[in-house]
């Protein structure tokens, strides 16, 4: 049981107001079941694609820094070649063989930085290639999902604009709807729709069982139900018995 009967507001009057309030959001559920996974469908199109433009992003910041990582090799490269020179024109003027092997040693450690920095030249420019590549790839991937995006746009602009009228209107009668509904009943209502997953939180018993989870309900329960002296629940889904329909002979 829910809630006991307020003096105020019959139970039947209760129970039409959460009626009335279901069928008005059964209406906007179908509504928006017609969309199905659109909108979720844009929404994983939109994070791949920023995914894609981050990564794209990162890619342009490495070969930046490896192309000032070349640039500073060729700097050293350049600088070692100064050295070598100048430590050559030195050998000329050296006084003992001491002098003459610690100038040699100095001119091959130039040397040995030149071909550090061709060699670290050369795998920065082989990172770079194979970073052109990854951009190409992500590129091409990424103007792939921005098509995918923009149909799904236009199909699902189309859904709703289709009905987007009846949308809006049913928006505006479900706020009339609720208003009549007492709080507690309306928190009640909102918590048992979002346990199911058809959005039936309230439902009236058909051919002996409850309209939500086909459970049958016992015969003194329906006749209290038909009386409206109290709010009834479903003992097995939870969910709000309103009435009972009336078999057809």
């Amino acid at each position: 049981m829910i809630a006991n009967p307020s003096a105020e507001t019959p139970v039947a009057s209760k129970l039409e107001a959460l009626l009335n309030l279901q069928r008005i959001d059964s209406q906007l559920d179908e509504i928006r079941r017609v969309r199905g996974d659109l909108p979720e469908e844009v929404r994983d199109l939109e994070d791949e694609i920023a995914g894609y433009e981050v990564r794209v992003s990162k890619f342009d910041e490495e070969i930046a820094g490896l192309n000032e990582q070349i640039k500073q090799r060729k700097q050293n490269a350049k600088d070692a070649e100064g050295l070598i020179k100048k430590y050559e024109d030195q050998q000329q003027n050296v006084r003992n063989n001491r002098e003459y092997e610690a100038i040699a040693k100095e001119i091959e450690l130039q040397r040995l930085e030149i071909q550090i920095s061709d060699k670290k030249i050369k795998e920065a420019q082989y990172h770079i290639e194979q970073k052109i590549q990854d951009i190409a790839g992500t590129k091409q991937r990424l103007e792939e999902r921005k098509k995918d995006l923009d149909n799904k746009k236009v199909e699902l602009d189309t859904i709703v604009g289709e009905s987007e009228a009846d949308e809006k209107k049913l928006m505006d009668e479900r706020e009339g709807a609720a208003k009549p509904v007492e709080e507690r009943l309306l928190t009640a209502y909102t918590r048992i729709r979002g346990n199911v997953r058809n959005g039936l939180a309230v439902v009236t018993v058909k051919r002996d069982a409850c309209g939500g989870c086909f459970n049958t309900v016992p015969p003194q329960r329906q006749a209290d139900i038909i009386a409206h002296k109290k709010i009834i629940v479903c003992e097995h889904c939870g969910r709000v018995l309103a009435d009972v329909e009336a078999r057809i002979a």
